[in-house]
């Protein structure tokens, strides 16, 4: 075993965790391999964006992936955690694009498609997976050999083999529809990477003259710059103030043009005045209503949304939003606006750019995706794969049984670029693994794929994909997926897609979806907002195991998580609380030899105390194996927490000090006991805060020099040391008593170092016979003097005042006669009483008056009411102290 230098008073997480994970590192703990004798645990580590930097989100998501790693590793599986960033297409050129504009005052147009890809590999070997670095500080015991980046060559194939494969099957195809654009990216978006926001607005109602001078039509829009892109408008067949225009023409304000007036059902008669316009090219029910009726699509904007020539010399170039002000402005002036309304109402923003997106008609890739969902939809529904909480489920199985043709083209060059070919000379269009041979002029597609056409194939592509690897062989299909549940349709649904097609095989087991983080005023967590604390700043005053433990602490199953930077000091405290247990150990003198296993000798003469605790640590190990095999991670937190801090810190080390006291044999067992236990203890909190139960390991002399606790074994259940129930009983019940003793002495202000004289009634003859024999350890837990039991009642008259707790097994009596002037001690409580009871009156004539009820603010309300119930609260416990002094 290893010998220390004696623990430092105050535990130093900054020191310890440099110098642990280098060593992991060096010493290759963390790889994973293919091995025949071991059951394979594998997962694969969402991609962050090679842009990202760590966040909370981060912190959370990869913790609960280490904790099931280092569990597993425990537990004698072979384990890898495949980790790796994404390139994120759109998100990346941008970074990169500004970054250029900004350091050489040049761009992507400027540069040049070849020499602009070069830059963003450059950019990204020089500030790119700074996250993965990140990782590290918190710990995170992935694979790092195997590292892997979605545009890597290898991932790349794959990529390309998907592509050929799902276009030659016919379910990747090129065509002209509606998709969202975004203006800033000057890129296509699938539907999932639009976020809808509610705002402000208005709804403007325009008249359109009819042509032959007889009246007009009133149309209701929010888009009146759209109105160029107008080639009909419609009212429905059955709408009787209509049906005789059906067939004419309205001049279109502000062009040359005259425009039909159709009959289509689109038209809600019910709605406004009962008349759409349709513009095709920008309206996703326009597009269907122009399709039905043969009308003309005509696209009105220009890539960055502002509009084109087809808006004539006035409006062409203008942005979007100043040509809405024009547009209005000048029907104003030609008497064509009816009304406007101020509203709110949902609008559609590039979840990248952060603008309004456009919906415009478009040549682009789809893969059309009802043909894969189907095996998709059974595996969930089967429970070959399974959701915590499983009401994801439900949100699953509704986007998948309603999927929508998957836009997969991109208009930017940092991403894989199509693997299709034109020839300008005949049409032909040739899509295959590498450039066609034949002869022709070809050029390839400029688009390049959405970034989530990788990164569906993660989990098989980072393993080799299509090679046939013995990674692939060995760890496929992976075991756990923890990720947030916003990308559930992006990422969780397509890869279970892509898994069962190309590999015939589900690619995980299990999906854990993660709570989301918000302040402690319920807001997510955003820069914009300032309320996103920086995880780095947070492990530099925290420490990294701190951070770890006090998130998943806080973190119940399926709920949102309230975070301030104040609530690591949970974690913090608890690290301290262990360190200090331990210093206390190794003050005692060496290891005892039967840590690991208790010796025969030792289990034949244990005290109540040690099968107590012996106890707890069991119930505690099969409440924490469960939780973890069920992802209650809250749970298992919560199972150590109370373990360590009350369990073995404040009550069996306690206790433990009269053995120890005592010397000789009773100190040899009160130390094996205590070794034993606190060695499974740091075994079970290993994967929830790995750094300091690594250095306790090797300081206390459990783990040998060269060795790690992530490779000891998880502990399991001790049959050996069962104890009686109602033994237990009775020493949880001498705990009560204890706990009622010092609520006593605090209650009257009496210093926890001072000795007093307790008096004990106990229930019956058995319970005062146990409380005698453990008279020496109740007078140590209680620092007491002297302690009287008897089974009658504590006779006041005679001997004065004694307050009193009334416990399971007996009540306990302070008695204040030598430790207060209870005369004085009784004016105070009177006095107390009194203004209490006038602070109350006055608090419920408050909260009966009718207009302070109706006028105040809620808040106000609830304030009022929660002060008269701490006023009441507090007037009960004077009355209780009271009481126990006449």
């Amino acid at each position: 075993m290893s010998t220390q230098e004696p623990l430092p008073r105050a535990y130093e997480p900054a020191q310890v965790e440099a110098k642990w994970f280098p060593k992991w590192e060096a010493a290759g703990n963390f790889h994973g391999k293919p091995n025949p004798e071991k059951k394979p645990y594998s997962i694969v580590i969402p991609p962050p964006n090679v842009t990202g930097i760590l966040t909370l989100g981060h912190v959370l998501n990869n913790t609960l992936q280490d904790i099931l790693c280092r569990y597993h590793r425990m537990k004698g599986e072979e384990v890898c955690w495949f980790p790796g960033t994404d390139h994120a297409g759109i998100a990346t050129e941008a970074r990169v694009e500004k970054y250029l504009r900004k350091e050489e005052n040049t761009g992507r147009d400027e540069l040049g498609r070849e020499e602009f890809i070069r830059r963003v590999w450059q950019w990204k070997g020089e500030f790119g997976g700074k996250i993965i670095r990140q990782l590290r500080t918190l710990g995170c015991s992935c694979d790092w050999e195997r590292e892997r980046f979605t545009m890597d060559e290898g991932l790349s194939e794959a990529v390309r083999k998907v592509f050929v494969e799902l276009y030659h099957k016919g379910y990747i195809y090129r065509g002209q529809r509606m998709i969202n654009w975004c203006p800033v990216a000057k890129s296509a978006l699938s539907d999932e990477e639009v976020i809808y926001k509610e705002v402000p607005g208005k709804f403007y109602h325009f008249r359109y003259p009819l042509a032959d001078g007889s009246g007009y039509l009133v149309v209701a829009t929010t888009r009146p710059e759209t109105m160029f892109g107008d080639t009909a408008v419609a009212v429905h067949p059955d709408d009787e103030r209509y049906k005789h225009l059906i067939g004419k023409m309205v001049r279109l304000p502000l062009t040359d043009r005259e425009i039909p007036i159709i009959a289509d059902e689109h038209a809600d008669p019910t709605k406004g005045t009962g008349c759409v316009k349709i513009t095709p090219a920008h309206d996703p029910n326009d597009f269907e209503v122009g399709r039905r009726h043969g009308l003309e699509v005509i696209n009105i904007m220009n890539p960055d949304a502002s509009l084109n020539a087809r808006c004539g010399a006035q409006f062409e170039g203008l942005d979007r939003f100043v040509a809405r002000d024009l547009c209005v402005k000048l029907l104003e002036e030609q008497g064509l606006v009816e009304k406007i309304e101020d509203i709110r109402h949902a609008v559609g923003y590039s979840e990248r750019g952060d603008v309004p997106i456009e919906t415009l008609v478009s040549y682009q890739w789809f893969c059309n995706m009802k043909e894969l969902a189907k095996p998709a939809i059974e595996a969930v529904k089967s429970g070959k794969i399974k959701f915590y909480p499983e009401r994801w489920s439900k949100t699953y199985f509704h986007w998948m049984e309603n999927i929508q043709d998957w836009c997969i083209s991109r208009q930017i060059w940092w991403g894989h670029r199509i693997p299709a070919w034109y020839n300008d000379e005949n049409g032909e269009i040739y899509v295959g693994m590498e450039a066609p041979t034949a002869p022709g002029k070809w050029r390839q597609e400029e688009d390049v794929l959405d970034t989530w056409f990788s990164s569906w194939l993660w989990p098989f592509s980072i393993m080799g994909w299509p090679k046939e690897t013995e990674e692939l062989k060995y760890f496929y299909p992976t075991c756990d997926l923890v990720t947030g549940p916003d990308i559930i349709f992006f990422w969780v649904a397509r890869m279970i897609m892509a898994g069962c097609e190309f590999m015939k095989e589900i690619p995980f087991r299990n999906v854990y979806f993660t709570s989301i983080i918000r302040d402690e005023q319920g807001r997510k967590l955003s820069k914009s907002l300032g309320n996103s604390p920086d995880p780095l700043d947070v492990i530099a005053e925290y420490g990294a195991d701190a951070l770890r433990f006090s998130i998943v602490y806080i973190a119940p199953v399926g709920m949102d998580i309230r975070y301030s930077n104040e609530k690591c000091e949970l974690g913090r405290n608890f690290a301290n609380k262990l360190w200090n247990a331990c210093r206390f150990r190794q003050m005692q003198g060496g290891v005892s030899a039967g840590f690991r296993e208790l010796d025969p000798a030792v289990l034949a003469s244990l005290s109540c105390d040690e099968r107590w605790m012996l106890s707890r640590l069991d119930a505690a190990i099969s409440s924490i194996t469960t939780a973890l095999a069920e992802f209650r991670f809250h749970s298992a937190a919560h199972e150590l927490y109370d373990l360590v801090w009350s369990n073995f810190c404040d009550w069996f080390i306690e206790a433990e000090k009269v053995p120890m006291r005592a010397g000789g044999a009773e100190k040899e067992r009160a130390l094996a006991v205590l070794d034993y236990a606190l060695f499974r203890i740091l075994r079970l909190l290993h994967p929830f805060m790995p750094f300091i139960t690594e250095e306790l390991a090797h300081q206390m002399g459990f783990v040998a020099d060269g060795a790690s606790i992530m490779y000891e074994s998880f502990p399991e259940t001790d049959a050996c040391c069962s104890a009686d129930p109602a033994e237990l009983e009775r020493v949880d019940g001498k705990f009560e008593l204890v706990r009622g003793g010092r609520f006593l002495k605090a209650s009257y202000n009496i210093p926890d170092g001072k000795k007093v004289k307790f008096y004990v009634k106990a229930v019956d003859a058995d319970a005062l016979a146990f409380f005698r024999e453990q008279e020496p350890s109740l007078r140590s837990l209680l620092n007491a003097e002297e302690i009287e039991f008897s089974l009658d009642d504590f006779d006041s008259a005679a001997r004065g005042a004694a307050p009193s707790r009334l416990c399971r097994f007996g009540t306990i009596y302070l008695p204040l006669a030598d430790l207060i002037d209870v005369a004085a001690e009784r004016k105070k409580l009177e006095k107390q009483q009194k203004e209490l009871q006038g602070w109350i009156a006055g608090s419920r004539a408050k909260l009966s008056n009718e207009r302070f009820l109706a006028k105040a603010p809620e808040q106000v309300v609830a304030d009022a009411r929660a002060h008269l119930a701490e006023l009441e609260e507090k007037l009960a416990r004077t009355e209780e102290m009271l009481n126990s002094l006449r």
